[in-house]
């Protein structure tokens, strides 16, 4: 992906967000998954697998060891699914944009686009850490009671370099950091 200038080259690390800001001083960060696995690359690996599965299946079927076949058809129905759920993620993205008023998160599934509008005088992005060493942390936007989730499907270094990003360009509730300087900083 793009980016708007040469300093946030570091700030990208896997593609996964590009960052740009106009002249018009509108910052936009786009987020979307690193989908490496494209759809006929998916079929020739499920392919291949259900070949060698269902070959060595029927071959213990034949030799009298019959029950390995329905195993061996509901691990590739499994694998199946796993690979569709994969390539679903292609199609989802992540749009924030910062203007000097407002704070705007649009999310794009598909055919279901979903927006929601914070003010940016009084939004906050917090960092939250997980529970337990398990899980991610939480990267949302809140104001006024609201609250919303960005890059939940980031690692936990991109989101904490988005974070940063956010943070300085929304500002604190009560504060809001001229956008032309932004990305100087």
């Amino acid at each position: 992906m793009e980016i708007g200038t040469s300093y946030d080259a570091a700030f990208i690390l896997e593609s996964t967000f590009a960052l740009s800001l106009t002249l018009d001083h509108v910052l936009t960060i786009q987020l979307s998954p690193n989908c490496s696995l494209t759809p006929r690359g998916a079929l020739l690996f499920f392919g291949s697998i259900c070949l060698v599965t269902f070959s060595i299946a029927i071959t213990m079927a034949l030799k009298g060891l019959w029950p390995i076949f329905p195993f061996a058809g509901l691990e590739m129905l499994v694998l199946g699914w796993a690979l569709r759920a994969s390539l679903r993620r292609r199609h989802y993205s992540q749009t924030i944009t910062v203007t000097e008023d407002q704070v705007a998160v649009e999310t794009c599934q598909r055919r279901q686009h979903d927006r929601i509008v914070f003010p940016r005088h009084w939004a906050q992005v917090k960092l939250r850490r997980a529970d337990t060493h398990l899980h991610p942390s939480r990267l949302t936007i809140e104001s006024h009671g609201r609250s919303y989730e960005v890059g939940g499907f980031l690692t936990e270094e991109e989101r904490r370099a988005l974070a940063g990003r956010l943070m300085r360009s929304v500002g604190r509730v009560n504060e809001s950091p001229p956008l032309n300087c932004v990305l100087e900083t």
